[in-house]
């Protein structure tokens, strides 16, 4: 991960709090056209809450979705590879795990999501903690994870209750296509169930269209498989929202 061209320096994008893990979290909330819909996270990447997720959680929400992006480093942004490094470094696995829960909480508790359960869409970092949230919060019935990558040893999927759509470059350096046949054997021997784990001709970050490695065609195919994924698991929109899938 370290030595990426550095990000735009943007404050993180925040508009909500809410009671996460005993304390007060923050996060970007975006609503559907019609105000009402199933509820999905978004979770960062090790740049933090950035106008890149943000961008992803409007597009989300014009889908359809009522969607949170919760901010996991409390406000801060890296501004290069070796800040971001630090930053993810200093949030242990399972308080980022705990925080996401209280943002399931935070979720399910508004008056605008339908559903009883929540898709988590995930890039990087992000993804890695989709399947670590997905392996221990039943309420997830979508796991996304773009490039996910688990830091340390991988969870126990044996309670895992979500279906999982995953998508990862051929050419990523820090993600080996033989771990990715890893973690798909790990996923069906401990849960019982085959992920979707889907392999595109691209390298890391291939989703992030502020990045050099973004790939539009592998994006825009790993894009629209997801939001009918999610549409899937977790309903469709009201008639008459004017939702697309862009």
């Amino acid at each position: 991960m370290p030595g990426r061209p550095k990000p735009a320096e943007t404050p993180a994008r925040q508009n909500v709090t809410f009671p996460s893990a005993g304390a007060t979290a923050h996060g970007y909330l975006a609503l559907p056209p019609s105000g009402r819909g199933p509820g999905v996270l978004v979770i960062q990447e090790w740049w933090g809450l950035t106008d890149h997720i943000a961008d992803v959680a409007d597009r989300l929400a014009a889908a359809g979705f009522v969607v949170l992006a919760p901010d996991l480093y409390g406000g801060s942004v890296a501004h290069d590879a070796e800040e971001a490094l630090r930053m993810m470094k200093a949030l242990p696995v399972p308080r980022g795990v705990e925080l996401l829960r209280g943002s399931v909480d935070h979720l399910l508790s508004r008056p605008e999501v339908t559903s009883d359960a929540v898709g988590a869409v995930g890039f990087c970092m992000g993804g890695g903690f989709v399947l670590c949230l997905a392996a221990v919060e039943p309420r997830v019935s979508a796991a996304v994870p773009f490039y996910g990558v688990v830091r340390g040893e991988l969870p126990d999927f044996s309670a895992l209750r979500a279906r999982i759509l995953g998508h990862y470059g051929e050419q990523d350096r820090s993600i080996p296509v033989e771990s990715v046949g890893e973690l798909r054997e790990a996923i069906r021997a401990q849960s019982g169930t085959t992920p979707d784990l889907r392999l595109y001709p691209a390298g890391h970050a291939f989703f992030n269209d502020r990045r050099p490695s973004h790939d539009p065609d592998s994006a825009d195919r790993a894009w629209r498989s997801t939001v009918e994924f999610l549409h899937e698991c977790l309903g469709r929109p009201d008639a008459g929202t004017g939702a697309d899938d862009r």
